[in-house]
């Protein structure tokens, strides 16, 4: 069988001049802070995929959903190839809650300009892009 890159989502929430960000557990890149998202679903669109992700990570509902830009990570060790496309988006509607404990230990919101460390490594790239939300 032959490897492929797999596609992730990153999802970027705006409110208040600070970004969403929650502390990875679990097998990859535990104690690394991320954005809500997760893998793309056949047939859906980049849009779909990072509302559902938000809504199923987090509980909230989010406008205006746009791309920003895609990133290429490559894991040697695990074996593993992504492309994470970075979408951004507004908090429409509800607080953020932690509903899924097993993968992260809570969300949190941030200033751009003081990020947490360390980050998940998809974010890191993102940031060498030079872009700013």
């Amino acid at each position: 069988m032959e490897n492929r890159p797999k596609v992730g989502i990153g999802v970027l929430i705006k409110k208040d001049g600070k970004v969403l960000l929650g502390k990875r557990k679990g097998s990859h890149a535990p104690g690394t802070w991320a954005p809500p998202g997760g893998h793309l679903e056949f047939g859906e669109s980049w849009e779909e995929c990072a509302r559902r992700e938000v809504k199923e990570e987090t509980g909230v509902t989010v406008s205006d959903v746009g791309f920003v830009t895609a990133t290429n990570e490559v894991y040697p060790v695990r074996g593993t190839h992504y492309v994470t496309l970075f979408m951004i988006c507004d908090l429409a509607l509800g607080e953020p809650a932690n509903l899924e404990p097993d993968k992260c230990e809570g969300w949190q919101w941030f200033s751009w300009d003081e990020l947490p460390q360390p980050l998940f490594f998809p974010l890191e790239n993102l940031l060498k892009t030079g872009f700013r939300p």
